[in-house]
């Protein structure tokens, strides 16, 4: 799919009604909408309740951005960078509707000084990313890929017992779920350790008044932490948030585990943790550069207590979903006067 322009009109069309860029016979609509990155989000995206242009790409290049979007009054992006350069480029803009929830590919200095708004997409994945978040611990803690891997090789086959238990396995019960982070994902993710008795320790810039949260200072979270969760955004302040000295804090049968972003970890640090064992594993959605370099240190780990999957945590069949009409919804609220989810 390349680029499609359909037409919504807003009633029937009067007799001055002329074709659109796209061909379509409509009065000139209020709106012209432009999706960049429409194969990004797998799921039925309805169209705004009211007149518009509507023209969608499959993918886009920064370096395409201005030119496709050099009508638009509404641009939706989901990884497609907007920096102050392109946005210079698009005196007609007034709505940036990203697709997805971290807005780092928005100069969002840029479009609040140009007053256009920008709104995200919240909560969507408060069920597709816990749910991950545990499928990627519960692997780890019983060692499921080591597991696999010996009955594949024919260890099990070959065992005088009938069982084999060559590879530690821990229980959740009774251990401490460190969280950093604690917005709505991190929540849910200690809702669900707590279903499965496990302490929440949480580390956050304001304290946590949940009567079964303890607050730990960072260091403290690092140090006692059997499973620690990261659910942060990525600020300069939190950018290789985890590193080296960090790593070395943590217990050696400890756990890490990202669906956050890639930038909170520094890679080649993990990367030499995991081969010499300072901690027991790590399982990761996200990586700093997406789709990942070749040279990525973590890509080239061939070990059973490291799982890596392709940011595909939030990418349940609902979730998408949910995203998709919450997209919708914010911009028809902006076109009502009435802007949601604003972050500019």
């Amino acid at each position: 799919m390349g680029r499609r322009t359909v037409c919504q009109p807003s009633g029937h069309a009067p007799a001055h009604a002329r074709p659109t860029a796209g061909g379509c016979l409509n009065p000139v609509p209020p709106h012209s909408i432009v999706f960049l990155d429409r194969d990004s989000v797998i799921a039925n995206v309805g169209r705004p309740a009211f007149g518009h242009a509507w023209t969608e790409y499959a993918a886009s290049t920064a370096a395409q951005a201005a030119e496709r979007l050099k009508d638009a009054t509404i641009a939706i992006t989901n990884k497609v960078p907007l920096r102050v350069d392109t946005l210079a480029q698009l005196p007609n803009l007034k709505m940036i509707a990203v697709a997805a929830t971290g807005t780092d590919i928005i100069d969002l200095a840029a479009a609040r000084e140009r007053g256009i708004v920008v709104s995200n997409i919240r909560d969507y994945a408060y069920a597709a990313v816990p749910e991950h978040t545990f499928a990627l611990i519960l692997a780890l803690r019983r060692n499921l890929l080591a597991y696999r891997a010996d009955v594949e090789a024919g260890k099990w086959q070959a065992a005088p017992r009938f069982c084999l238990f060559d590879h530690p396995i821990r229980d959740l019960h009774g251990s401490r779920l460190g969280l950093l982070g604690y917005g709505a994902l991190g929540r849910q993710v200690a809702r669900i350790g707590r279903a499965f008795g496990m302490e929440i320790a949480v580390h956050t810039r304001t304290p946590v008044a949940d009567a079964d949260v303890v607050n730990v200072d960072f260091d403290e979270l690092l140090a006692t932490s059997d499973v620690l969760s990261l659910h942060a955004p990525l600020t300069d302040a939190t950018r290789n948030v985890i590193g080296a000295v960090e790593l070395a804090r943590m217990k050696p049968s400890s756990l890490l585990i990202n669906t956050a972003r890639g930038g909170l970890v520094d890679e080649a640090a993990l990367a030499d943790a995991l081969s010499r064992g300072v901690i027991a594993g790590a399982g990761f959605d996200v990586l700093t550069q997406e789709p990942p370099a070749a040279d990525n240190p973590l890509l080239a780990l061939r070990l059973p207590s490291f799982i890596l999957t392709p940011h595909n945590a939030w990418a349940s069949h609902e979730a998408m979903q949910g995203l998709a009409d919450q997209l919708i919804g914010n911009i028809e609220a902006f076109a009502r006067g009435e802007p949601v989810n604003r972050v500019a």
